[in-house]
């Protein structure tokens, strides 16, 4: 191969490199988890959609200067999260453990023999024939043993307790809510992530406008990380296959 075609296939495989280790992980050495841009999700649409038509009852001139409207800006308006685009604050306070334990212990013990000692004459005469020491008398015995035993246990306990702001992003047709709420924290190279998402009823939002998780319908929390701490507690992608592959 001549020196032209070794210098082209180099120059081909550096920016192969190149081309891969933007896209890979290794586009991230030496710089901080990027945070994850909020434009095109659903909380950016609802936020920046028009409000939904509402019935409206046309005003006098007095409602304006009234401190009892009905209107979220009033002093006795109610200010909790309603609608498209509105926002409350959800309140994650996970506090479960469980303990399950089994046993189980069985045996049994078995015996049994079968002979004949008088059949009209019939085993005296097979005797004659038996070697030495075997009789009729006692045709076979059996005699078995088993015994089983089990134990199992689980323990398990969780904690966590955050506070999220979630947006409306889907008023449905019956009143519910569907509610998203996404928070990214970074830490020198470390970004902590918290999702939240699910259905609410909008009376079990309280007065102080918050939500307690246990009252979201199909609620999807998600806590993790992502950033050098977090790659280095992963397996490698090599190791991770291997262990999905091989059998043993």
């Amino acid at each position: 191969m001549s020196d032209g075609m070794n210098r082209m296939l180099i120059r081909y495989t550096i920016g192969a490199c190149l081309a891969l280790t933007g896209c890979s992980p290794l586009g991230q050495v030496g710089r901080a988890p990027e945070f994850t841009p909020l434009e095109g999700g659903a909380q950016h649409y609802a936020m920046y959609s028009a409000a939904l038509p509402e019935d409206e009852v046309a005003a006098t001139p007095s409602d304006a200067s009234s401190l009892w409207t009905g209107e979220t800006d009033s002093l006795f308006g109610d200010r909790r999260a309603a609608r498209r685009g509105d926002i409350l604050t959800v309140v994650i306070e996970i506090d479960d453990s469980a303990a399950i334990s089994n046993s189980s212990d069985r045996s049994r013990d078995g015996k049994q023999s079968s002979g004949l000692a008088e059949f009209f004459g019939i085993p005296q005469r097979i005797d004659e024939n038996l070697p030495e020491g075997a009789s009729m008398a006692d045709a076979f015995e059996t005699e078995s043993t088993s015994t089983f035993k089990g134990s199992g246990s689980v323990a398990r306990k969780e904690e966590l307790t955050l506070r999220i702001a979630a947006t409306v992003v889907e008023e449905l047709p019956n009143g519910v809510l569907r509610i998203e709420g996404q928070q990214e924290v970074r830490v020198n190279f470390e970004m902590r992530e918290l999702v939240v998402t699910g259905f609410v009823r909008p009376i079990d939002i309280s007065r102080q406008n918050e939500i307690t998780y246990d009252k979201i319908a199909g609620a999807r929390i998600a806590y993790g990380g992502r950033g050098q701490i977090t790659d280095v507690q992963q397996p490698t992608f090599g190791q991770q296959v291997a262990d999905i592959v091989l059998p043993f």
